[in-house]
């Protein structure tokens, strides 16, 4: 069976014992072992204020895996445009493709601003199904500590309705990227060193919102989310398609993520995996990202119903057991959305256990690693419209 390519997610995560410092050593050591391994990308997220998350500028830590790896590409999934305005962006991608070129993904983002009043549900309501195979969770309210969530929207210097501005953000990065731009004042200006540079622009979502509607007029290729939104997946990937018009590539092209741990058997990836269900709690308890437990520390099964009610969407939607079971439900996933690639993310105690499951599902899928960073981009013609 031809298996699609497979890309790595990295939030830059640190365990319990370690220091942020050790969360960046491992994103680079887990770079340059996904590209021996033949994954096509490697991603970094962007967190904020996560006590457990070294991982909160990646373009900074982007340039040190650029300079420790020489074919994989390397990118962002997403950068949060509405954390900065899009000249910066522009100019940190620019500045890391023109020493490393022909390699950066920069994918964008779109996050809201608008103040929580407390708990409720930030997705609309949807009833659990199973799609031919593949889990589409229900969803549920989540709890947002207020006074946290307002004191990082400040910090980051966001505004009520700065979400509003995406669509302009993004045509303002493509325009810095093809150059040269022309501002609102008249004046022709040159975003050095982004103008003219080999840059691939992605747009991630999580539903059949905005984001995926303007990938697909642009005709920019769209990540879907399934590891934090799966139950809007497949609405998020047929309204990008219904939307897309040939742009910056000739026909949709789309990736989808998805948490998955991967181990020698069941009982040792059962094992291994724990602590998964503290650290999403940690999350969705409004505190951010605990420093991910020790399996021995961690919780067991069965958790208390106050736990289990808000991790169980997260749970019902990982990816875990022997490399076989996982690639098996990795085939469901493509099959059922239709990827052109698949990105994985994986968190593990021990960033040993980590590196290898990605090692486990890499052989299981036939992953090429002389191809890697090669040929991944082949469906994706690179650039920005001009």
């Amino acid at each position: 069976m031809s298996h699609v390519p497979l890309s790595v997610l990295d939030l830059a995560p640190f365990s319990a014992g370690q220091t942020p410092a050790d969360g960046l050593r491992t994103s680079i050591r887990l770079a340059r072992r996904a590209e021996e391994l033949g994954y096509s990308r490697y991603w970094l997220a962007e967190h904020h204020l996560n006590p457990g998350i070294s991982g909160s500028a990646p373009h900074v830590l982007l340039a040190s895996i650029a300079a420790a790896t020489e074919r994989i590409r390397i990118g962002t999934a997403a950068t949060i445009i509405g954390n900065y305005s899009p000249l910066p962006v522009a100019e940190a991608a620019g500045t890391v493709a023109a020493l490393h070129p022909g390699r950066f993904d920069l994918g964008i983002g779109r996050s809201g601003a608008v103040r929580p009043t407390g708990a409720g549900a930030v997705l609309p309501a949807r009833e659990g199904s199973v799609v031919d195979g593949l889990v589409l969770p229900a969803t549920r309210a989540i709890s947002f500590d207020s006074a946290r969530f307002a004191a990082q929207l400040r910090l980051l210097g966001r505004t009520e309705g700065d979400s509003d501005r995406f669509e302009q953000d993004v045509l303002d990065i493509l325009a810095f990227i093809a150059g040269p731009y022309v501002a609102d004042e008249g004046v022709t200006v040159h975003a050095t060193p982004a103008e003219g540079q080999d840059i691939q622009v992605w747009i991630h979502g999580s539903t059949a919102g905005p984001s995926a509607a303007l990938a697909g007029r642009l005709g920019l290729p769209f990540g879907a989310n399934y590891h934090v939104a799966p139950a809007f997946v497949l609405d998020a990937v047929a309204a990008y398609r219904d939307a897309f018009r040939p742009g910056v590539i000739a026909e949709p092209h789309v990736i989808v993520s998805v948490d998955v741990f991967a181990a020698d058997d069941e009982a040792s990836a059962e094992r291994l995996s724990r602590g998964y269900a503290e650290w999403v709690h940690s999350i969705r308890a409004g505190q951010g990202a605990i420093a991910y437990p020790a399996p021995d520390d961690a919780l067991a099964p069965p958790f208390a119903p106050e736990i289990a009610e808000v991790v169980k969407d997260r749970l019902d939607t990982r990816f875990t057991g022997s490399p076989e079971r996982v690639a098996e439900q990795l085939e469901t996933l493509q099959r059922v959305t239709g990827a052109d690639e698949l990105l994985l993310t994986t968190i593990a105690y021990d960033p040993r256990d980590r590196e290898h499951s990605y090692e486990l599902i890499a052989d299981v899928w036939g992953l090429d690693a002389a191809s890697a960073g090669v040929d991944a981009d082949a469906e994706v013609p690179v650039g920005a419209i001009a």
